[in-house]
């Protein structure tokens, strides 16, 4: 009985000592980072700076796999089902983490259990955007207008479930609105028909909208962060337009499945924050508009539980569905 003691303790010893092992050696093999979206999108913005840097940084191939589909639920799957070794990892926008849970009927993952979040890439905020044709020059003109269209007005979006889409709804919510929701497939498609005046009205982050606005081909009513926009100054926060409420982010995670022991979860956390304080990767902060936003994976968890609560009640008071 002593010797069958002693050997499992020697046992439970290996175990604990073998995390802090695990996360020494990693990577102990190429890492496969999964954007679940197509090629090309504001995910990929993140993604692939931070491919190069670890990759540079550890010496091991970081590879970049676009699995886009069902609102980024496939490729967010992948991850949450794969080994807990930190060889595939997860970078993707907010929507398959705190917004899809509460408008699809059926999930293939649990996104709050079997996602691990890592740290907080990118965060910026989003700009309510109009046609140059729309006769409004700010927020309470713009209201005024919806409500004389007696729920004609129509506003696009990237897609149903995306932070865009959730945002109108808050608007919609907030502002009490009656105006229809136009889905697109991406953000490119959503910003070519509001150009042509297809469609009136659009939120959308200020990476990808933001040039527009500069052109003067669109009018940028109120930006949705805290703070006024860096890149925007002359325009108000929806607080200082006279709605305080309207308050969202474009925002972009690190995340391992949700298994991966906290000793290798640091480790990568560590490494990615490294890659983030680094020249190329503060250029991209930059030219997004986006402040450092490096966290530890217990204070990202903690963000990510807050805009879960917060995404869920937009979708339960506006009915907000995929299904």
């Amino acid at each position: 009985m002593t010797a069958w003691r002693r050997g499992t303790a020697l046992l439970a010893l290996a175990w604990v000592v073998c995390l802090p092992l695990q996360a020494q050696d990693w990577p102990a093999k190429p890492v496969t980072i999964v954007v679940p979206w197509p090629p090309g999108g504001p995910s990929d913005t993140v993604a692939r700076p931070m491919a190069k840097g670890l990759t540079e940084a550890l010496g091991k191939s970081f590879v970049v796999d676009n699995r886009g589909g069902a609102g980024g639920n496939i490729g967010s799957a992948a991850v949450a089902k794969a080994a807990p070794d930190g060889s595939m990892l997860l970078i993707t926008s907010s929507a398959p983490i705190v917004i899809n849970p509460h408008i699809y009927k059926k999930m293939p993952y649990e996104a709050q259990k079997d996602l691990a979040p890592v740290t907080n890439l990118l965060r910026v905020p989003l700009v309510l955007a109009v046609h140059p044709s729309v006769p409004a020059k700010n927020l309470k003109e713009l209201i005024a207008h919806i409500q004389s269209q007696k729920g004609k007005f129509q506003y696009a979006s990237s897609g149903n479930g995306t932070p865009q889409h959730m945002t109108g709804e808050l608007f919609k919510m907030t502002a009490k609105l009656d105006m229809a929701h136009v889905p697109y497939k991406g953000s490119a498609t959503a910003i070519n028909d509001v150009l042509a005046g297809h469609a009136p009205m659009m939120f959308d982050s200020t990476v990808a909208i933001l040039p527009h606005i500069k052109a003067g081909k669109l009018k940028a009513i109120a930006v949705t962060g805290a703070q006024r926009s860096p890149q925007l100054p002359e325009v108000p926060t929806f607080a200082e337009a006279g709605l305080p409420g309207v308050e969202s982010y474009a925002w972009y995670g690190l995340f391992a499945p949700g298994k991966t022991p906290k000793a290798l979860v640091a480790r990568i956390n560590a490494e990615a924050l490294k890659v983030m304080k680094g020249d190329e990767y503060q250029r991209v902060l930059k030219e997004t508009g986006s402040e450092f936003v490096g966290d530890t994976p217990e204070n990202f968890a903690a963000f990510v539980k807050t805009e879960a609560d917060k995404w869920g009640k937009v979708a339960k008071a506006t009915g907000a569905t995929v299904d």
